[in-house]
């Protein structure tokens, strides 16, 4: 019965396991990558077939052979008569015991071999780089490919032998071929011989390890800058040679000891071993350190702190870095703007970290859609004007989904269209101007197909597809954004895998432990089941090789919604080239919002070698191999060949909304901190490091402020391009105060497209660094927004428009370099306090120097800031004078006060109209009340400048008096 009991338990976890490999067969199947599934594992499997066999046939033959050549008759002792009590101990389970131990300790090697299956095919299919290293003149691709693996292999081999010489030794000692005597240690000729060949072939082992560790001092981060330095090109490089030819002479003595049955010498040369590992390895390398290096350091070190800087730019992508010398100014002048047109008509108004409400209550329409937490920023050709667009897809909202297995996974499966709006203004009410919105979706997006199965808010599975002339039962839409009644759709793409027999149900029952695909009968035999439909999984799950970008973002490419992924290849092993941490890198305040943290693997080279695209509808996965010169990729390549296509095959649509990735530029400011400097001189020194600012919108926040997409023309370029910016501060030691001004300004540009298919810009990925002078106090974004806070006119405006049980929430601080300095540019949005309230644009604040600007419109800000015109064609002039305001306002001078008090009494009421409506279900009421909120603020707002402006002229007029008073006293 028992045994029985053990045979079924044993055929039910094969299945399940079985199943749970059939379910992925099926899933890379239907997404036309097997071949990636496939190789994995069966290098997986290569690898551990070999670890397994070699450390478990190893650790057998040095058991077998000490038990073969265990003595006969061993002399009588107490010692043996306990050893002789153990053997009969383990008599009746040692043929078990000799193949078990071997199995397991192979098991546990095999086991650890598998996670070296990325490093093994690079190995095998390894591409060389075309440059050599300054020190040994081997290929980078050395250290990459080939480094690592050997590394790997040599290690594993001495754990092998170290493992097998244990066992062998204590089945020696079990069995009398070693024991201990009243004369000393008797070891008898089989067991000197076992030892021999064990000291042999570890030495022989560690004198290859030895021979390439000179190689892995290039990789050293031991000391104050990466790679092999002066004490270790000049010491340690050269004792790794003579402890590795050391090695191979003792060996050779343990192999004669075996012959001539004489240890003296062996244990002679492994003592000189020892005692030269201790000196030239450790003591000579610090006495050259301690005496010589440390009291000429910077002389001695210059030429290998220079390679560390070339190298490390290299890795990194940052040799080609453009360096402009930018004079800035902090003198704003009247028209000090009007060169700089192309990029104030693109002066980004929409924060997407901010709108997300204003989104979901404008356009939201069914509790079951959302928008995520932090849009995007993407560019579209507008009747020939390319427009920065904040834009989101209509994702599903699971949580919004009435419960029961049918609605979550039969009937909710997908969300429905794609919302954009103009990045450079807004209504004149504060809301978003919306360029593709509503259900069905209309605008200037063009015909799209809008339902998105796929995407990051998804159902963690959903069964779709029926035969053909079957009613539909999928929830699709609304008839129309405000209808009551939904419309019913069939998924009719190739999204998953079938689920139309009777067998993949079972299969995917047990992976999903859902009993409800075997019993209901909405499972068809033509239903697919979709699953994995994150973009970023996807992608990650049919390019394991990749570190994928933390942000997938969307796009409307040729008719379809499109997720575009960046994907990298990242080593550890480049030499000379400084480590980053990936997560400490690229973590900054949006991370976790806007983009997923990254791993934190600590890499020294990574490229943008793939981009990706998701399709949104049926989940289908495209590679294109963007960086075709990274020798990673080719590899890749080599050992993937139908998974990767040439971004030749992109077609200009997708091209044109390609864009640099934010991760990549987040690693490369990080390391520009310090390598902007590429005299090895001034390195040393570090005096001139610095550091990316804090966000200043975050209170009391250490955290980094994050890249910002923007459309600008820097100095030195021709016309405005779509880029990825950052500020830089001088340098903040651990737990220091910043000294929050501007010492650099970084663009890279974003721009691929060039209007054809295939062809990628040559300007794409360009990065350029504006150095300002230090001699002039240029403000850094931490002083511009602690001038914004402290401004008296923007802070009283601001405090009244807290008093009206209001929220204000400062956008994202924008960094432009134009008028000849630095301008700051933060939009203001207002939200009310109710449950439902979304912020609305209301007020710009703008600073450039010791200037600031608060008004409406950014048109009238900048004009404010530059001598009452700026020169500057503003995205939102045409919302100059079209903001609300209230045209029956009395005289200031009478009423301002009580304007005032009604206005702030008008938008409590108007908050508690919108809560009622909300209530009731009736949208209509509740948007009628927001418009009536908004105006009252706008009449709270006027009336407040009404006061200021009164009292400003009773000042002026006291002061007037009082100078008219002293000419006629002293006349």
């Amino acid at each position: 019965m028992i045994a029985t009991l053990i045979v079924v338990a044993v055929l039910v976890i094969g299945f399940v396991y079985f199943s749970q490999v059939y379910a992925d067969v099926l899933w890379y199947n239907q997404l036309g990558f097997l071949e990636v599934f496939v190789k994995e594992n069966l290098t997986r499997i290569a690898l551990f077939a070999a670890a397994f066999l070699i450390m478990s046939v190893c650790v057998y033959f040095s058991i077998r052979a000490a038990y073969s050549s265990r003595p006969i008759y061993a002399p009588d002792s107490a010692l043996q008569d306990n050893l002789n009590r153990y053997q009969a101990q383990l008599e009746p389970v040692r043929k078990l015991l000799m193949i078990g131990i071997p199995v397991v300790v192979g098991g546990f090697a095999g086991t650890a071999a598998m996670a070296m299956w990325e490093q093994a095919l690079l190995f095998f299919n390894r591409k060389d780089f075309g440059q050599t290293d300054p020190e040994f003149n081997m290929d980078y691709s050395f250290y990459l490919n080939t480094l690592p693996f050997v590394g790997f292999i040599v290690g594993f081999l001495i754990s092998v032998v170290v493992v097998s010489g244990i066992a062998g030794l204590l089945t020696h000692y079990l069995y009398g071929g070693i024991r201990l005597e009243e004369k000393g240690v008797f070891v008898s000729r089989p067991a000197r011989i076992h030892i021999a060949v064990i000291a042999a072939s570890f030495l022989l082992l560690q004198a290859v390890n030895f021979w390439l560790d000179r190689y892995n001092t290039l990789l050293s981060t031991s000391g104050a800058w990466t790679g092999a330095l002066y004490t270790d090109v000049n010491a340690v490089i050269p004792t790794k040679a003579i402890l590795a030819v050391a090695s191979v002479i003792v060996a050779l003595l343990f192999i004669l000891s075996a012959i001539i049955g004489r240890w003296r010498l062996p244990i002679i040369g492994t003592a000189m071993l020892v005692i030269t590992a201790i000196v030239a390895g450790g003591v000579y390398p610090w006495i050259v350190q301690r005496y010589q290096v440390v009291p000429s350091e910077q002389t001695l070190e210059r030429e290998y702190i220079q390679r560390n800087i070339d190298l490390t730019r290299e890795a990194y992508g940052l040799a080609d870095t453009e360096v402009i010398d930018y004079d800035a100014t902090v003198d704003a002048n009247a028209g000090a703007l009007a060169a700089d047109a192309g990029t104030t008509a693109n002066i980004r108004l929409l924060d997407p970290n901010v709108v997300s409400d204003a989104f979901g209550q404008l356009q939201q329409f069914r509790q079951y859609y959302q928008f995520p937490e932090t849009l995007n920023v993407d560019r579209y050709d507008v009747e020939g004007d390319v427009q920065d667009t904040v834009i989101a897809v209509r994702e599903l909202n699971v949580n919004g989904v009435p419960d029961g297995w049918v609605n979550e996974h039969i009937l909710y499966t997908h969300g429905y269209g794609v919302v954009a709006a103009r990045g450079s203004t807004v209504q004149p009410d504060g809301k978003p101007s919306f360029m593709e919105s509503g259900i069905p979706s209309t605008g200037v997006l063009g015909d799209y197909e809008p339902r998105v199965y796929f995407g990051e808010s998804s159902p963690d599975y959903s069964v779709v597809g029926a035969p053909e002339g079957s009613a539909p039962v999928e929830i699709d839409r609304p008839q129309t954004g405000n209808a009551e009644d939904d419309t019913q759709t069939t998924f009719s793409g190739d999204g998953g895998p079938s689920v139309g027999n009777l067998f993949n149900q079972l299969v995917y029952a047990i992976k999903f432990q859902s009993t409800e695909l075997l019993l209901s009968d909405f499972v068809n035999e033509d239903s697919q089941i979709l699953y994995d439909r994150d973009p970023r999984e996807r992608v990650e799950k049919v390019a394991p090789y990749l570190t994928v970008d933390g942000n997938a973002y969307p796009a409307v490419v040729d008719g379809r919604v499109k997720w575009i992924v960046d994907g990298y290849t990242t080593s550890r092993y480049f030499p000379y080239s400084t480590q980053q941490e990936l997560a400490s890198a690229t973590t900054d305040s949006l991370t976790g919002g806007a983009s997923a943290a990254l791993p934190a693997d600590r890499v020294n080279y990574i490229r943008n070698a793939v981009k990706a695209t998701v399709d949104a509808y049926d989940g289908s996965v495209t590679l294109y191999a963007w960086d075709d010169e990274d020798p990673l990729l080719k590899a890749w390549q080599d050992v993937f060949p139908s998974t990767l296509k040439p971004y030749s095959d992109m077609s200009a649509d997708l091209m044109a909304h390609v864009r640099y990735p934010e991760d990549q530029f987040k690693v490369q400011r990080e390391l520009l901190g310090r390598y902007h400097v590429t005299d090895a001189e001034s390195f040393y020194k570090n005096d001139d490091a610095w550091s990316v600012p804090s966000d200043p919108t975050r209170t009391n926040s250490d955290v980094k402020q994050p890249p910002y997409y923007l459309s600008l023309q820097m100095p030195g370029q021709d016309a405005p391009a779509f880029s990825l910016t950052t500020p830089f501060i001088p340098f903040v030691a651990q737990n220091g105060e910043a000294r929050n001004v501007l010492y650099g300004f970084l663009a890279a540009d974003a721009d691929a497209g060039t209007g054809n298919d295939g062809e990628k810009s040559e300007e794409y990925g360009t990065l350029r660094l504006l150095e300002l002078p230090t001699d002039t106090a240029v403000p850094g974004p931490g002083q511009a927004q602690n001038r914004f806070n402290s401004d008296p006119t923007v802070s009283n405006a601001l405090n009244l428009l807290r008093q009206g049980a209001s929220e204000v929430i400062n956008g994202n601080l924008l960094s432009l370099p134009v008028g000849g300095g630095m301008l700051y540019v933060q939009p203001v949005y207002v939200q009310s306090s109710g449950a439902s309230s979304y912020p609305t644009l209301q007020r710009v604040l703008v600073n450039f120097g010791e200037k600031v600007g608060f008004a409406p419109t950014l048109d009238e800000a900048l004009d404010q800031v530059f001598g009452g015109d700026s020169g500057a064609v503003t995205g939102d002039e045409e919302n100059v004078g079209e903001t609300p305001v209230d045209p029956s306002a009395p005289p200031v001078e009478t009423t301002a006060q009580a304007d005032l008090e009604t206005a702030l009494s008008d938008a409590g009421a108007a908050i508690q109209e919108g809560q009622e409506a909300l209530a009731s279900g009736d949208f209509a009421a509740y948007g009628a009340a927001q418009d009536k909120l908004n105006a009252a603020i706008q009449r709270a707002i006027a009336a407040q400048d009404k006061m200021a402006g009164a009292a400003a002229g009773a000042d002026s007029g006291d002061a007037g008096a009082e100078d008219s008073g002293n000419e006629g006293s002293g006349e």
